[in-house]
């Protein structure tokens, strides 16, 4: 037992300070868009030359934070898996919350707090929108373990055009609440929340923007988003 302790403890010294690095924690956060990267193109998102991004790559992916994966002369990583998303999420939200001085909000932030990408799905201003909106109207039943989808919300999700019986089958829940970093509520994750993201993106509602985690709302997509979740646009 002392050795498993002292093995548990020796890992999380060694994930701290992977993590702690300024490099390291700007890969992970691009990787946080939930797209698959080659060495050049986080090295800049990160600011860093090659080599030095190919390093921090190279133990990241060692502890198992991260994965790779080889196409004809490219490698592409991406993160590991979603205890790894967990983790680096609740760390944004204690990193938010502890800060001593007033956080300086530059159209970044605001693009960030408005309608970001949580590695797959919706967060941010309308991922909390759209979660409340599924609650109020009685789409979601908070059950034993997870959020389940009720009768009424499985026709709406129809409706908007997702067939359920399509989604993959993963050991991932249909819908899970996940507590959202910059609004302190939960917005929706699990099998629904991706197919939720990728229906928006579809649609013209929201679009990509490289390198980051924000998501541009269009023009279209204010509108859209305000008759999906029944309110005013913000």
């Amino acid at each position: 037992m002392q050795d498993r302790r002292m093995d548990i403890s020796a890992n999380l010294n060694r994930v701290a300070a992977l993590i702690g690095d300024r490099a390291r924690v700007d890969i992970l956060t691009a990787l946080m868009a939930g797209r698959a990267l080659t060495a050049t193109e986080l090295a800049e998102a990160a600011g860093v030359a090659r080599p030095t991004a190919s390093a921090h790559l190279s133990a990241l992916t060692e502890a198992r934070l991260l994965s790779v994966e080889k196409q004809g002369r490219h490698r592409y990583f991406r993160i590991a898996d979603d205890d790894v998303v967990r983790l680096l999420e609740d760390l944004m939200r204690v990193a938010y919350r502890i800060s001593d001085a007033p956080v300086s909000v530059g159209p970044s932030d605001l693009a960030l707090r408005k309608a970001r990408v949580c590695y797959d799905h919706l967060a941010g201003e309308w991922g909390v929108r759209v979660h409340d909106s599924f609650v109020r109207r009685g789409f979601l039943h908070l059950g034993d373990d997870d959020l389940q989808l009720t009768e009424r919300g499985r026709g709406f999700v129809a409706d908007a055009g997702i067939a359920l019986d399509a989604l993959p089958r993963t050991r991932r829940p249909l819908c899970r609440a996940c507590l959202d970093w910059s609004e302190r509520r939960h917005h929706l994750a699990g099998v629904l929340g991706v197919a939720l993201l990728d229906r928006f993106i579809a649609q013209g509602w929201l679009r990509r923007i490289q390198y980051s985690r924000a998501l541009k709302v269009t023009a279209r997509g204010q509108r859209g988003l305000a008759a999906f979740v029944e309110d005013a646009a913000p």
